[in-house]
């Protein structure tokens, strides 16, 4: 079972958002942080490395952010929907029974990308590939993870060490056990992004899904030169209302009108009136 109650883990916690890893920090509604409730973490030390597995729950459902901090101080996250960690968890078992078939490291054997063993898996729009590979300082499992969409998406990716992944396993397997493997959240199927030609720019329309709800890609393309900005769902509406109204101004504008003004009611019979 889970060591919510741990003193050592609840220290090792404090410390680990004390150095800015929270993901609320990366909030894309604008500075307006969603309300985010941590359920449990687990602090795994592997080898010169520390990997935090928080179980997070927000209004759109619970999520396992997995953090990495080498021992450089470099940091590294990738999020799990609840099913998402199920299914690595059951990889992890399958990439370990392979690394223990596996001889004595051999660099005359070595594939020339590095690779022992690969795996796929797919959440809404994005792709977590897992790469058992080989290099000068050993065996590691690579976890990467990359939006479906093409355009903008964000790349992610964390590195266990081999001879850890049963560890880690364990590790998910109890968080799994205590809170399931519901993610919550939208069960609906997202629309088709959307394309607009305007001159020599391409506008792209994305919708996509991750750990903190729905939300609106747009991104202009020209040249070879690209921007984007993200909408999160919950403000759609205001977006629109807001743009409904500059194609309003505008359209009254170029007609060359302009909005009736506010009329004065006339002031009651017995009201006095006073003059400058």
């Amino acid at each position: 079972m889970s060591d919510r109650g741990s003193h050592e883990d609840g220290l090792n916690a404090q410390k680990y958002h004390g150095q800015g890893m929270e993901s609320n920090s990366n909030n894309f509604d604008s500075g307006q942080q969603q309300q985010e409730q941590e359920l449990a973490t687990k602090m795994l030390q592997i080898q010169s490395k520390r990997f935090y597995l928080d179980v997070k729950q927000n209004r759109r459902g619970r999520f396992i952010k997995v953090a990495e901090i080498g021992a450089d101080g470099r940091r590294s996250q990738v999020f799990l929907a609840l099913s998402t960690a199920a299914e690595f968890r059951d990889h992890l078992s399958s990439f370990s029974d392979y690394y223990s078939s596996l001889g004595p490291p051999n660099p005359d054997s070595v594939p020339e990308d590095g690779k022992l063993k690969s795996e796929m898996m797919l959440k809404d729009n994005r792709r977590y590939y897992l790469d058992l590979k080989e290099n000068s300082r050993g065996r590691f499992l690579r976890v990467r993870v990359s939006q479906t969409i093409p355009r903008g998406g964000q790349r992610t990716q964390v590195a266990i060490p081999a001879q850890g992944m049963i560890e880690f396993r364990d590790a998910l397997t109890d968080l799994l056990e205590d809170f399931g493997t519901d993610d919550g959240g939208f069960k609906g199927e997202l629309p088709e992004g959307r394309l607009l030609r305007v001159d020599n720019k391409i506008f792209y329309f994305d919708i996509g899904q991750n750990h903190r709800g729905i939300y609106m890609r747009v991104s202009e393309v020209k040249n070879k030169f690209r921007t984007a900005i993200t909408v999160p769902e919950k403000c759609w509406g205001n977006f629109r209302d807001i743009l409904a109204e500059y194609c309003d101004k505008m359209g009254r504008a170029a007609a060359g009108t302009t909005p009736a003004a506010p009329t004065t009611p006339n002031p009651p019979a017995h009201q006095d009136m006073v003059s400058d």
